[in-house]
């Protein structure tokens, strides 16, 4: 993909102006992406010449951090490539990237192994890894402790290089847990505008909330923020 072409991704998102994740799926989906997966955090879709993918999260407090390595590990030609990034309305997060294909799980969790063991052919990526890892600690309360080993994060791209995706996550548990049981702990640590959409995450591996709970959130969530401007 050349410079121009990339560009064309961040003139794209200029001209969107500001805007939620509803707006983004729907608009690229009318321009011909379609949809090739979604997790718990995120639904993805692939460009209509199929040479790049858009990760779409409704709420993602670490997706700046997976974006700075990004580009600062861009050199190790070990992460993905990133053609456009934006943060959306209501604490979302858009990701335009070169598009990957799956690797066997075995050669997957060796790369992770290898990336730990800070073994020489990974030892330049390991290190920022390391470093916004502990960024991404410092700044932000409910950044998870440990990276994402999961084997679908290593991946191949179309060069044929194994590269890492997606290696850092919220402590999710313990977020959503405290949205019930400790709602003031979350309204002081997330403010309102970037946490508007945080019960729209597609919950894809592990099961939406019944409609119940996620009532009980909003309702804990609007009680905990009244509270606070009080």
């Amino acid at each position: 993909m050349t410079p121009d072409e990339i560009s064309t991704y961040e003139e794209t998102l200029g001209v969107l102006g500001d805007i939620d994740h509803r707006v983004v799926e729907r608009v690229l989906r009318e321009a011909g992406w379609s949809p090739c997966g979604a997790g718990d955090w995120a639904v993805a879709l692939r460009a209509p010449d199929g040479r790049a993918a858009a990760r779409i999260s409704p709420f993602d407090l670490v997706a700046p951090y997976t974006v700075a390595l990004y580009r600062e590990a861009a050199h190790t030609r070990q992460v993905p490539r990133l053609f456009a990034h934006r943060r959306l309305v209501g604490g979302g997060d858009l990701q335009i990237m070169e598009w990957l294909e799956p690797v066997d799980a075995d050669e997957a969790a060796g790369f992770h192994r290898a990336l730990a063991a800070r073994e020489p052919e990974v030892a330049e990526l390991a290190d920022v890894v390391r470093r916004v890892h502990e960024r991404g600690r410092r700044d932000q309360p409910w950044f998870a402790p440990k990276l994402d080993d999961n084997p679908d994060n290593i991946m191949r791209n179309a060069d044929g290089r194994l590269v890492a995706a997606d290696l850092f996550g919220a402590d999710g548990p313990r977020l959503y847990a405290a949205v019930v049981d400790d709602p003031h702990l979350v309204v002081t640590t997330i403010p309102e505008p970037e946490r508007r959409f945080m019960t729209d995450i597609p919950l894809t591996n592990t099961g939406p909330w019944p409609p119940e709970v996620r009532a009980a959130m909003h309702e804990s969530l609007t009680t905990a923020d009244t509270t606070h401007q009080a």
